[in-house]
């Protein structure tokens, strides 16, 4: 039977932001996307968001 260590490191968020047309994506390594804005500033928001609340 193989012990499955429990020490294991959660995964990491790395996020960053994707111009889509006139729109700006915030998007995530674990799969999470963020709503489409309009200002980029707010798409930098909302990962900001999602990597400290590691959801």
């Amino acid at each position: 039977m193989v012990h499955q260590d429990e020490s294991e490191t959660p995964q990491q968020h790395r996020t960053t932001t994707v111009d889509q047309g006139r729109f700006c994506v915030a998007c995530c390594t674990c799969g999470w996307r963020g709503p489409a804005r309009r200002a980029r500033s707010l798409a930098r928001t909302d990962a900001e968001g999602h990597a400290l609340s590691g959801v």
